[in-house]
């Protein structure tokens, strides 16, 4: 395959744009650890604000890439979830806290499948895309938890989606490196 047509080519030209989403994450997350006192409205408002910002730059990066590599229509609708995620929390910030948890649990979910596509996409053309897959599997496992422990309260939460969005944040800033030094090599 040629190497525009890989989607680790799209990653490396944009690998600047996994490490804002990745520093994005770990504030959001680190800014729910610091406020411990939040209140739900925050919280809501915190997470549309993250998830917006997150799907903003993943749609811009499928955009950017579209002409590198076939499938990416899987970056394009990671991006869209989490824009979809974002309008939905800004547009209906009155949900219930069981709503809000489902809500979430979905977005991290499909997110987590999403991004463990796009790692079985890269396995032939770069090392460390385990980074990739764990962070689907930590997405998932997240979603997973929030589905089964509805009721552990918006304080157990806030330390729960801190917890998720700066070990997300961290994977995300492990991977831009990663993918920036291969495509430093791709160049030479």
């Amino acid at each position: 395959m040629n190497q525009e047509k890989k989607l680790v080519t799209i990653l490396a030209n944009h690998w600047w744009v996994l490490l804002v989403r990745g520093l994005l994450a770990i504030a959001f997350g680190v800014f729910t650890w610091i406020q411990p006192g939040i209140s739900l409205a925050s919280l809501i408002i915190l997470f549309g604000a993250y998830a917006l910002s997150d799907g903003i730059f993943g749609v811009w990066t499928a955009i950017k890439g579209r002409e590198h590599h076939e499938h990416w229509w899987v970056l394009l609708i990671e991006g869209l979830i989490g824009i979809a995620a974002g309008l939905m929390t800004f547009f209906a910030p009155g949900v219930t806290t069981l709503v809000l948890l489902i809500f979430i649990a979905t977005w991290a979910v499909a997110r987590g499948v999403l991004e463990i596509v796009a790692a079985i996409r890269l396995r032939k053309e770069i090392e460390g895309e385990w980074l990739y897959v764990l962070g689907g599997l930590v997405s998932i496992l997240f979603g997973g938890f929030l589905i089964t422990h509805p009721g552990e309260g918006a304080l157990a939460l806030l330390w729960v989606v801190g917890f998720y969005a700066v070990s997300i944040g961290l994977l995300l800033v492990l991977l831009a490196f990663r993918v920036r030094t291969f495509g430093k090599g791709l160049e030479a």
